[in-house]
């Protein structure tokens, strides 16, 4: 089988896409590892397939390079929605994913912006393995959880760098609170606007950005009282830009960039 593919990546955060519309969807849990693998395959940190979609522009559906499905992408999604935008010369897009229907749009710079949706705080919905305020888990360092579609658990700490991520981030995931696992964040906030974050990712390891972690992580700072409204996320990767007014959708900004196409060979 021969799959064509478009690589992107947002802030080093990067993903394949893989454009499915009019065809079969081909991708198993098998083919995501394959095509995940650094070293044999192509290698990414999420999968996008595009796919038909009766009351959007397009469907997408996610898969992490362990061949695990997500719900949501914030990276990926601004990326399929970059490609579909020039596609059909607009400046506005609708897709459906897990999260449900997200609106797409061009800002200047070759940003994209999209609304995530609102976040899911309720325990149940996190999912959390037992009632309790996600505000405050009985965790270690006091951390918060949210929900963006993927379950999210912040950490906020004096010295971000200080933290070994890679050593901390496999025992957090795992953690019997979170039944679906999670991704893990480490804030450290610099001022009300702005906060320095790194990241260990569900199913992927230690990535340069996520834009669903910075969502996550945005959203349980405000939650926290420690941040404003709208926040620069400044991740290894580069910075993007968060707002959420506290009840409605979190939107995400930041660019994205082809990297590479290309054809992948599969057994």
């Amino acid at each position: 089988m021969t799959l064509p593919f478009v690589k992107m990546h947002a802030h080093g955060d990067d993903f394949i896409i893989i454009d499915r519309r009019g065809q079969s969807d081909p991708i198993t849990r098998q083919i995501a590892r394959q095509l995940g693998d650094r070293h044999t395959g192509i290698g990414f940190n999420q999968l996008a397939v595009i796919l038909d979609c009766e009351d959007a522009a397009a469907r997408i559906k996610f898969w992490n390079p362990n061949g695990t499905p997500l719900h949501a992408c914030g990276s990926a999604t601004r990326g399929v929605a970059d490609r579909l935008m020039f596609e059909t010369g607009s400046d506005a897009i609708v897709l459906r994913t897990d999260r449900g229907l997200l609106t797409c749009t061009r800002e200047s710079g070759r940003r994209v912006s999209v609304d995530m949706g609102a976040p899911l705080l309720g325990w149940a919905a996190v999912p959390l393995a037992q009632a309790m305020d996600t505000c405050s888990l009985p965790i270690d360092g006091n951390p918060a959880a949210c929900s963006m579609g993927n379950p999210h658990l912040t950490f906020f700490v004096d010295d971000v760098d200080a933290i070994d991520v890679a050593a901390a981030g496999p025992a957090l995931e795992t953690h019997p609170l979170f039944p679906a696992q999670t991704n893990v964040h480490f804030v450290q906030v610099l001022d009300r606007g702005h906060i320095r974050l790194r990241i260990w990712e569900r199913g992927g390891g230690v990535p340069l950005g996520s834009g669903s972690c910075c969502c996550g992580a945005v959203v349980n700072g405000i939650r926290r009282g420690l941040l404003d409204d709208t926040v620069e996320v400044h991740c290894d990767g580069g910075t993007l830009t968060v707002k959420w007014d506290g009840s409605g959708g979190v939107v995400l900004t930041g660019s994205v960039e082809p990297v590479m196409q290309g054809t992948a060979y599969l057994n």
